[in-house]
């Protein structure tokens, strides 16, 4: 089948994926929308909550596999959409949506590819297609849950909007609970301990404070106060002030490692969210990369999190459409990134040999 045809196909699947609410932990109607693809072009498919997987037809077991995996799910539309974020609009070469951006537009290129090398008997790899729920929020029911399902994987292809560059790392997420402890007084009489000030010389001292280890692709690792809690009535000294830390990881430190660092830092009490959100990436050497240099790509560090996050293998991260245009108003993503998309990704995966 022509990559004409199956572009054609996928434009028009992702025109009825913008047309179904997809928000995150919300997204069997989209789920539906996938799985109605498959049926109709009597591809078998496996699947678990919102999570639809596929893989190629003459599937051996000897040979390396290789995961592509872009997710259904959307944020909820803001308020300065000026369109009906459900419609699948095509105005001046722009398909208008929510979620056409990111990351349908990845998505359904990504399913294309994977028709396009479905049947095809002389593939030097096996070939898994996942189309997966719970991305914006790192949930645990999205790829994460079907990990074990899919047996051991040599590469993964996250789809997600990179303008077809090639994203070799991604920072990791750690977010961290700070707690400053004082003493509760009357404001007048300059009684207690102010927990706020407390809180105010800890992230002076984050501010002040850098990780030593920086990466050549994703530099520093980055501690950042993003929100502050404190105080209930205007003439009582707080007793506690409550402060957000959002830390993103370069490969040199883990997750765990990141917060030993802050917790030895900080006076305030610290408490971790989650460490299951580490740095991931793909080697300069590898020979995906290799292959995209070749065809004129190039490639960067990304600071923001995708499902690569939760994946423990080697991985990258590439897809149509701009990581700029991810949540804004108005979401879009141009038509012909879509067959372009296709084309790239049908030409790193054309007798790639891992």
């Amino acid at each position: 089948m022509s990559k004409n045809k199956i572009a054609e196909d996928a434009v028009a699947l992702l025109k009825a994926l913008i047309e179904v609410q997809s928000f995150s932990r919300e997204e069997e109607l989209a789920a539906k929308v996938v799985r109605s693809f498959w049926t109709k072009l009597d591809i078998p498919m496996e699947t678990k909550g919102h999570n639809t997987w596929i893989r190629n037809k003459y599937w051996q077991e000897d040979k390396p596999v290789i995961l592509l995996n872009s997710h259904i799910d959307t944020v909820k539309p803001n308020k300065g959409y000026t369109r009906d974020p459900f419609s699948a609009d095509v105005v001046d070469g722009k398909l208008y949506g929510l979620g056409s951006n990111d990351a349908g537009g990845c998505l359904v290129s990504l399913m294309a590819t994977f028709r396009y090398f479905y049947d095809r008997k002389d593939l030097p790899f096996n070939l898994i297609m996942a189309a997966t729920a719970e991305e914006e929020v790192s949930g645990i029911n999205g790829v994460e849950s079907i990990l074990d399902e899919l047996g051991n994987v040599d590469l993964v292809i996250v789809g997600e909007p990179t303008l077809m560059q090639m994203a070799i790392a991604e920072k990791g997420l750690l977010v961290i609970d700070a707690t400053a402890h004082g003493e509760a007084g009357h404001a007048a009489r300059d009684e207690g301990v102010n927990a706020l000030y407390k809180a105010m010389e800890d992230i002076q001292k984050l501010k002040n404070f850098s990780f030593s280890k920086e990466s050549g692709v994703l530099g520093k690792t980055k501690a950042t106060v993003t929100q502050v809690e404190a105080g209930y009535q205007h003439n009582v000294v707080p007793d506690k002030c409550h402060f957000v830390i959002d830390v993103r990881t370069n490969e040199h430190y883990s997750n765990r490692q990141a917060f030993e660092v802050i917790d030895e830092l900080l006076e305030s009490e610290c408490k971790e969210r989650s460490f299951r959100l580490n740095s991931s990436g793909i080697p300069l050497e590898h020979s995906l990369v290799k292959k995209g240099i070749e065809l004129g790509l190039s490639y960067y560090g990304s600071p923001t999190t995708s499902d690569q996050a939760v994946i423990p293998y080697t991985s990258i991260k590439i897809g149509p459409g701009d990581s700029a245009r991810s949540h804004t108003s108005d979401e879009y993503i141009f038509l012909n990134e879509i067959p372009e998309g296709i084309d790239i990704y049908c030409k790193l995966l054309e007798d790639l040999k891992i």
